[in-house]
């Protein structure tokens, strides 16, 4: 990635946005500070302007620099697409429900201009730290907000036009690399068909629940093009390690039966097997093809050391084959990369 090694794991940050819970400041700090005292190397966070409106950039940026860290020992990447704006509402409108305590909302602008202004915006709320990796977020939302076949189509070349912005500011030399990160791995696959990436960030997509074939031969694609993945949201929002949401959404036990039935087995072999479901679904995600990093967020400080440690796991062929019987993962996958 243009010179750019990335570790096994990658800090985000939207729990310094307030996800699910609102952390007081110290523990956000010490979060940070634990994050770079994992870090051998150049520490690198993922963060985002719609984690909290901003909020999470604020704080990243306000923690480094109380923490002393010199702008060039940390590399940030800041996924653009979402603005903050003044918060008229009881909650923001942008993700009800799952942002805690926020003074600020936040809409999609992509376009040309739209991106140099989340760009900007973005710099500016992290104060003395800037990004260096920049991509899109969420475009597949920005499509699935069109209104027709024809809004879709120019809400497209929106994201072509955000994408010409961020390659200019790469040809200036503000920025290192250029991503996409994006829930829907297909509009992913759509976009890297027109333009030039350098990455890719793939969440809640490709887990230890959700696997599709075609994903792994597009993944497979990227790896033969050099085209570095990060692997995100590998737990799907959570609820493979006991929260109630899946993908961001609140799950209903009756509804949803079948995903907490398969959470109830899944659960059963990991204990059969002495393993942490937590290390079963990286481990998994980190086998993907082409995966260079998982990125991973944690609201405790206590869980930064454990997440780093996570992608060494060592996890038995006998636990992947009963998975694999049990009809809980793809036998396909076991076969290639287990």
């Amino acid at each position: 990635m243009n010179g750019t090694t990335l570790p096994k794991v990658i800090f985000g940050t939207s729990g310094l946005g307030n996800l699910y819970v609102a952390l007081p400041d110290e523990i956000k700090l010490s979060i940070v500070d634990e994050c770079i005292k994992c870090s051998p190397d150049q520490v690198v966070f993922d963060t985002a302007g719609k984690y909290g409106a901003g909020l999470a950039l604020e704080v990243l940026g306000r923690s480094l620099k109380k923490l002393g860290v010199s702008p060039d020992d940390v590399l940030i990447s800041n996924k653009l697409g979402w603005l903050r704006t003044e918060l008229k509402t009881d909650e923001p409108t942008f993700e009800p429900g799952v942002w805690r305590n926020l003074k600020h909302d936040a809409i999609q602008k992509i376009s040309y201009d739209g991106i140099l202004e989340c760009y900007e915006q973005g710099n500016n709320l992290l104060g003395d730290y800037h990004a260096e990796l920049v991509s899109v977020h969420d475009p597949d939302e920005y499509l699935l907000a069109a209104e027709d076949e024809t809004d879709e189509q120019r809400r497209y070349l929106d994201i072509l036009g955000a994408y010409r912005a961020l390659h200019d500011l790469k040809r200036q030399g503000k920025v290192k690399s250029i991503g996409v990160g994006a829930k829907d791995w297909r509009v992913i696959a759509r976009i890297a068909e027109d333009v030039a990436l350098d990455w890719v960030m793939i969440a809640n997509s490709m887990t230890i629940h959700s696997h599709p074939p075609q994903l792994l031969n597009f993944m497979s694609a990227l790896e033969e093009r050099n085209i570095t993945i990060i692997n995100s949201s590998v737990f799907n929002g959570g609820f493979l390690t006991g929260s109630a949401y899946y993908n961001y959404q609140l799950t209903d036990p009756v509804k949803d039966i079948a995903l907490y039935k398969w959470r109830e087995r899944f659960y059963q072999l990991c204990n059969d097997y002495n393993i942490k479901p937590v290390e079963a679904c990286v481990v998994f995600g980190a086998k993907a093809p082409g995966v260079s990093s998982i990125a991973l967020n944690t609201t405790q400080v206590e869980r930064v050391a454990q997440n780093v440690a996570l992608p060494d796991s060592v996890i038995p062929d006998g636990f992947w084959e009963e998975m694999k019987n049990s009809g809980l993962i793809d036998a396909d996958y076991v076969s290639r990369f287990l």
